[in-house]
């Protein structure tokens, strides 16, 4: 007689089994990542506990262990059986175009470090707005005679004045 298995314990050992055979520190991204502590990280690979592995964080764990499409489709396979239901924000593809840049600002008083994050973010939506602009057309050769020609007649102008 076959026992049945607590789904969640099985997702959370498969999990546990996936991150132990990536490089160390893994688990310490996974933290920075998901915007918590590392010890969040064994609790969600103990299958002893039942603190489960909230959704919205799988796209970011694919992203970071570097699952291979078989892995992902296995876990989540599992994670749906353990958490029916659930609304799919586990959707790998969510965050594939989306880059997450993180920059460190600790060490600074609450206010000043509000307006260093402010500082930062402005500048990022600049340089993102600046990158997203679409390039002009390429100038043929007749326009680009055509323009140099006129930059020398100004030029010779401002002399002949």
């Amino acid at each position: 007689m076959s026992e049945v298995r607590d789904p969640v314990a099985v997702y959370k050992e498969h999990l546990r089994a996936l991150i132990d055979r990536r490089p160390s520190g893994t688990r310490r991204k996974l933290a920075e990542a998901f915007g918590t502590h590392p010890s969040f990280i064994s609790q969600i690979t103990n299958p002893a506990l039942r603190v489960p592995l909230p959704a919205q964080h799988i796209p970011a764990l694919f992203r970071i262990c570097h699952f291979s499409p078989e892995e992902q489709r296995r876990f989540l396979g599992l994670y749906s059986h353990a958490h029916p239901g659930q609304p799919d924000s586990s959707d790998p593809a969510a965050e594939s175009d989306e880059e997450l840049v993180q920059i460190r600002i600790g060490g600074l008083a609450p206010q000043r470090r509000e307006e260093v994050a402010a500082l930062i973010r402005e500048f990022a939506a600049r340089v993102i707005a600046l990158a997203r602009r679409p390039d002009p057309p390429p100038l043929s050769a007749k326009d680009a005679d055509q323009d140099a020609k006129e930059l020398c007649d100004e030029k010779a102008d401002q002399r002949n004045q």
